[in-house]
């Protein structure tokens, strides 16, 4: 999507980002959101939306399973509970499969279970039925880990899923919509990149912060 409102280059932080993306949402209309950021860096943008729609706040966990020697590039994704997802095209680009990635499978499906527990928060926590769900990232790359969350939270029988980011490349973006009820991402650049090349500040999200974010929102 385009408008002249939105920063042509980007956002100063995933706070920045969040606001941003909170001034699209807010004019929508919700039935009993529910808004669910991704960890870890989807957290601080999640919390901007959440404020906005006086809305719960949660966490949800999906782990990307990285190439053979490229690690930061996601073949597929996994959460605590369900199968994990892949890019068939990807498999196929790699020479590899599922069988082969089964232990690096393994392993990030133990860690999305680890933070869940610390997080204490994940979806399993709150009632979704027939409420609104909004997923939200800091940026979609290759979309493989919000895939994998969009397909847990269906799970739960959600009104529906709404998946939205800042930014994202428009083949994730386009993949995605086939997944989640909707897809809102507010920069989709030709040149895409990377997810931080579009925000001015893009330190690592620590547990500490999504902690204390879970507290603001903490009932009562």
């Amino acid at each position: 999507m385009s408008d002249p409102d939105l920063p042509e280059h980007g956002f100063t932080d995933r706070r920045h980002g969040g606001a941003v993306l909170a001034d699209y949402i807010i004019a929508r209309p919700w039935t009993d959101p529910v808004v669910i950021g991704l960890a870890r860096g989807g957290v601080p943008v999640a919390a901007e939306v959440a404020r906005a729609l006086r809305a719960p706040l949660r966490v949800g966990v999906a782990r990307k399973i990285g190439a053979p020697g490229q690690p930061e590039l996601a073949l597929g994704a996994v959460t605590a509970h369900g199968p994990a997802t892949y890019d068939p095209r990807l498999l196929q680009a790699f020479h590899t499969d599922e069988d082969e990635l089964a232990s690096e499978c393994a392993r990030e499906k133990e860690e999305a279970r680890r933070r869940e527990e610390l997080y204490q928060r994940g979806p399993t926590s709150v009632p979704l039925g027939e409420r609104d769900v909004l997923l939200v990232d800091d940026g979609l790359a290759t979309g493989a880990t919000a895939r994998a969350a969009v397909r847990m939270v269906r799970q739960y029988s959600p009104r529906s899923i709404v998946l939205a980011s800042p930014v994202g490349a428009t083949e994730a973006v386009t993949a995605l919509e086939q997944e989640a009820d909707s897809v809102l991402c507010l920069l989709q650049p030709s040149a895409f990149r990377a997810v931080g090349h579009w925000y001015e500040s893009f330190p690592s999200t620590e547990d500490a912060e999504i902690l204390e974010l879970l507290r603001e929102f903490a009932p009562g």
